[in-house]
């Protein structure tokens, strides 16, 4: 039924590959693919219950793309690579004819910028290929934008604040360490916050606005305003929205590891000189950080993301708040990989599995709030991320 290409091996990949394997009755025939073939075949190694074709592909390399492409022939392609990546798969994808989805819109190497245009340019070709990108097919993007259209389906009339909010209530043990690559959290958390409020974009000094929330099982902890990608597609999908925020909890000892090596230099992209050799201080520091992919053994506690949503319901205000908290051992005993990358990697799983089933396919380049959330929202429950809900409630917003 279906042919699946995983283009990417990190943390995110291996959840991506080992919950295609369990749904083998879906994915009739996988290949995981990444620059590094070993890790590939190590992943492939510790799933038992299928057989996983790997192969080394440059996802720089559209030409590289396109020979796997034809060589596999897969129906879709689940990109889990790295965002910087995204405009050169969905090149190869064009060329060789295949369906795309990925969990984090693009951004370029040089700049520090979540913007979905390079990719929502894309929609014509996609359209007259017959072809379908699902963009942000993650959690936060992803479920959290499903959770928003669910809302707006079946609990709303109009949604006139949203404020997505994401804990992790877990420890790592490390001094320092970031959940997912390194290079991308720490861009998506040093740049210039923003939200939307009235029609426009506001801007803010990184960490500026901060605020404690409580989050269920996890308690208390402050909060920190960020922007965050789907801020851009849901403002754009649901108009009646007033202001829509995100919010990332961080410790204070990140914060300050952070301050520091944004003191130092470490944090910049812009590359430097170093015994002759041209470096990128960032990519460097990815270097000596701890994997995120190795922090699954020994992670406590878990991480609780939902959508917290006001608005109108014949005629009259409510209040409504889904969410789902995911064990970091839980997941580690799954899939061996820590809950941050099982969150974003179920995901994908299940929107690939709306893909094969027909259910999320139509030409053109689409955000998954465009799609029903209704069979997601079921596969959620089945998948590994049960999701709850409460109504009328103080949302502390």
């Amino acid at each position: 039924m279906g042919r699946v290409l995983i283009i990417g091996a990190g943390g995110v990949g291996t959840v991506v590959a080992k919950k295609v394997a369990q749904n083998s009755d879906i994915f009739t025939d996988i290949m995981l693919a990444s620059r590094t073939k070993s890790k590939c075949d190590k992943i492939a190694s510790e799933i038992k219950n299928v057989k996983i074709q790997t192969a080394a592909v440059d996802a720089d390399n559209v030409p590289e793309l396109v020979a796997l492409m034809r060589e596999f022939r897969p129906e879709l392609v689940i990109n889990v690579a790295l965002p910087y990546q995204d405009l050169h798969i969905m090149d190869a994808c064009l060329e060789a004819g295949v369906n795309y989805l990925d969990t984090a819109n693009y951004e370029p190497l040089d700049e520090a910028k979540f913007e979905y245009s390079w990719q929502w340019a894309y929609q014509e070709r996609f359209k007259e290929a017959g072809l379908t990108a699902i963009l942000g097919c993650g959690f936060d993007p992803g479920v959290t934008g499903v959770f928003t259209a669910y809302a707006a389906k079946h609990h709303f009339d109009e949604i006139h604040y949203l404020d997505i909010v994401d804990c992790n209530g877990g420890d790592h043990h490390k001094a320092f360490a970031t959940n997912f690559n390194p290079e991308i959290n720490i861009r998506e958390i040093t740049q210039k916050g923003k939200y939307w409020q009235d029609g426009a974009w506001i801007e803010t000094e990184p960490q500026e606005i901060h605020l404690p929330l409580t989050y269920p099982n996890i308690g208390q902890r402050e909060s920190y305003l960020l922007y965050h990608e789907e801020l851009e597609s849901l403002v754009k999908n649901f108009p009646t929205i007033k202001r829509a925020r995100f919010w990332m909890t961080f410790g204070q000892e990140y914060l300050t590891h952070l301050r520091v090596m944004q003191n130092i230099g470490m944090t910049r992209i812009d590359p430097i000189m170093y015994n002759g050799v041209e470096i990128v201080p960032i990519q460097f520091l990815k270097a000596v950080l701890p994997n995120p992919g190795d922090l699954g053994e020994n992670y406590t506690g878990e991480t609780s993301i939902g959508c917290r949503i006001r608005g109108i319901k014949d005629g009259t205000e409510r209040t409504y708040y889904v969410w789902n908290n995911c064990s970091h051992q839980a997941a580690y005993q799954e899939t061996g990989a820590q809950g941050v990358s099982y969150t974003t990697g179920v995901p994908a799983t299940i929107g690939a599995i709306m893909f094969m089933k027909g259910l999320w396919r139509k030409p053109g380049v689409y955000n998954v709030e465009e799609f029903d959330p209704d069979p997601f929202m079921q596969q959620l429950m089945t998948q590994g991320l049960p999701w709850q809900e409460q109504f009328d409630l103080d949302l502390e917003l």
